[in-house]
Formats: structure tokens, C-alpha cells, sequence
């Protein structure tokens, strides 16, 4: 009978286990899904499934020594997972095959970030000239105005809270000057201030229901 220990087991990196990278992420698209949100989450499952260092800048295994055949597999399946989670018209700028997951990282890190003076000026302007008019409802207006100032925070320009509340109350038309003088005394948060308006809304509702004339 042999003495030799026996070999223990590698274990498996959990990363393996996700079978549907899109069921964890959904795809970027830079509107439905931004940048820095789509960065967030992706970070955030790095961290989950233990292969941060292959996105964060962390010094690749070199390829002389025996780790390397596990580290490039593991690259190669965090690059799926970033290719899964790209929409077509990012996936046709970035892909390639003999490339890392870090380059293709940096690479949409370059197309989003760079340009930023012209896209900041095109986004500053849908942002200063978006109305409740010209949106379906104020759901959609209060959505429409979060999602440019995400966008405006993926260049580097962060809109500030107040400054995203005004602009909600900016947008309004007359029949919403009661709510929106209230707003711009109590100064309140983005998701208080889009409740006083959705409530505002109701009472509009109500109030237009009843004055309606009445069918002879």
C-alpha cells in the first residue's frame, strides 16, 4: 500500500456555473441600459464569481508558468460574458478573439468616455429642453429626464440632485404650477418630488373628470 498522499481536488472557479449571462445583466445599450449602470453590475458579478482581476487591471498571469492555461480560460469566459451583454451596434465595434477581457474592458471604456465635450453639449441640451409635453406621461418624463442625466454621469458630467429636480419642475406645463412652486419651496428629493407630481397628476385627473360636462 502506497504512503503518497493523494492529489486534492482543484476546486472549480464559480465563475463556471453561470450558464446565461444575460439572465444576471441585460445588454448595454447606452439608453435602456447605460454605461456606468451596465459597469456597476458587471463589477458587482465579478466580485460575485471571483474573476474581478480580470476587468479591474490586475496583472495577467504570465504565460511561461503553469497557471496561465487556467487564467486564459477563465479570460476567455469573462470576455463571453462581456460580449453577451453588449448590444449589436457595441459588439460590431468591439469584438475580436485574441484579445482579454481587460482590453475589450478598456475599449468601451474609450468608446463611451471619449468625445465627451460634443456628447455632453448634445445631452446638456435634451436635458434643458425636455418637456412633459412632449413626452406620453409623466412617468415617461420623469424616466426620459433620469436616463439623460445617467448619461451625462457616464462622460464625467454628474447632474446633481437639485438640479435634476428643477429641471423636473422646469418641464411642466401650467396646470402643474401649484405642485411646482411647492416643489421649489420644500426642495425635496428626486423620488419625493416625483411622487408630489404623480399625486399632483391624480388631483388633475380627478379634478378634469369632474368639471367635464355631463352627457344630456
Amino acid at each position: 500500500m502506497s504512503d503518497d498522499p493523494e492529489p486534492k481536488a482543484t476546486a472549480l472557479n464559480p465563475a463556471y456555473s453561470i450558464t446565461n449571462i444575460n439572465s444576471k445583466i441585460r445588454a448595454l445599450d447606452g439608453s435602456t441600459l447605460t454605461y456606468s449602470q451596465w459597469t456597476k453590475l458587471f463589477t458587482l458579478h465579478a466580485i460575485a464569481y471571483k474573476v474581478l482581476n480580470h476587468i479591474d487591471g490586475t496583472e495577467p498571469t504570465a504565460n511561461t508558468t503553469d497557471k496561465y492555461s487556467p487564467w486564459k480560460e477563465i479570460d476567455a469566459l469573462v470576455l463571453q460574458w462581456i460580449y453577451g451583454t453588449l448590444s449589436k451596434e457595441y459588439l460590431d465595434r468591439v469584438l475580436e478573439i485574441q484579445t482579454t477581457a481587460r482590453d475589450i474592458w478598456l475599449k468601451l471604456e474609450n468608446i463611451f468616455l471619449n468625445n465627451k465635450s460634443a456628447r455632453a453639449g448634445t445631452l446638456n441640451q435634451q436635458f434643458s429642453n425636455l418637456t412633459l409635453n412632449a413626452c406620453s406621461s409623466l412617468a415617461d418624463y420623469c424616466q426620459k429626464l433620469k436616463k439623460i442625466a445617467r448619461q451625462l454621469g457616464d462622460i464625467r458630467q454628474p447632474v446633481l440632485e437639485w438640479r435634476l429636480v428643477m429641471q423636473l419642475v422646469q418641464g411642466l406645463p401650467p396646470e402643474y404650477a401649484v405642485a411646482g412652486a411647492l416643489i421649489h419651496q420644500l426642495a425635496p428629493t428626486w423620488d419625493n418630488a416625483c411622487t408630489m407630481l404623480h399625486h399632483e397628476e391624480m388631483r388633475i385627473q380627478i379634478r378634469t373628470k369632474l368639471e367635464a360636462p355631463s352627457p344630456c
